[in-house]
């Protein structure tokens, strides 16, 4: 059973509870997807508008992406599951000879990598979230423009989780040519999402002050 088929209420039930899944890899993508979603419906409030009928196209062309990018994170949320069970099933392999020794660690070694991919993916998702963000900011209706700034921060909140799911995993990781090209990857995504979802933020700050726009 998939994650997203249990109601809100059950979800949260079971997050909170010590049950090792979901987690917070799997409430960031769900955070992450509940943006992206935010921002599609200003874009569907934006379509059919005389006033927007320039920019048409585009916010139509937003609204696809975007549906790739919340189909994308829903799916994370349960990749996010799959991949730490293996892992949580590996801390407690026995490691009394030389041969089980080694077949933990390179068990470890692979189930790791295999964790830290998922959190990865969910920070490159929430930057192209991010991303469309900026232009929905940019163009999207002023009735709803608030929520823009709501879906932004969302996405951000699940760029920064992705982070902290990546950095814990990459502890346990030996292969440091894996870790430099990881660390360097989260780094650049983390600095620029950031940087575009503040801007983003303060856009839609700067058009509700001057124009009293909201949802």
């Amino acid at each position: 059973m998939s994650m997203l088929d249990k109601n809100c209420n059950d979800f949260l039930d079971v997050l909170a509870s010590k049950a090792a899944i979901p987690g917070g890899g799997g409430a960031a993508a769900l955070g992450g997807a509940i943006g992206m979603a935010l921002s599609n419906m200003v874009g569907n409030l934006t379509v059919g508008k005389k006033k927007y009928a320039d920019v048409e196209d585009e916010v139509k062309e937003l609204i696809v992406k975007g549906d790739k990018v919340i189909a994308e994170l829903k799916a994370l949320v349960d990749k996010d599951a799959e991949v730490f069970e293996p892992l949580s099933q590996a801390y407690g392999l026995p490691k009394e000879t030389p041969e089980q020794i080694k077949y933990k660690e390179e068990t470890m070694e692979k189930c790791s990598i295999a964790a830290c991919e998922v959190p990865l993916e969910i920070m490159r998702k929430s930057y192209e979230g991010i991303k469309l963000h900026e232009r929905m900011g940019q163009i999207g209706t002023l009735i709803a423009i608030s929520d823009v700034g709501c879906g932004v921060v969302f996405l951000k909140s699940a760029l920064i989780s992705g982070m902290l799911n990546v950095v814990i995993n990459l502890n346990t990781i030996k292969d440091q040519e894996y870790v430099k090209k990881t660390r360097e990857e989260m780094d650049r995504l983390l600095a620029d999402g950031s940087k575009i979802a503040d801007e983003t933020l303060q856009v839609v700050l700067g058009k509700i002050s001057k124009e009293g726009g909201s949802h």
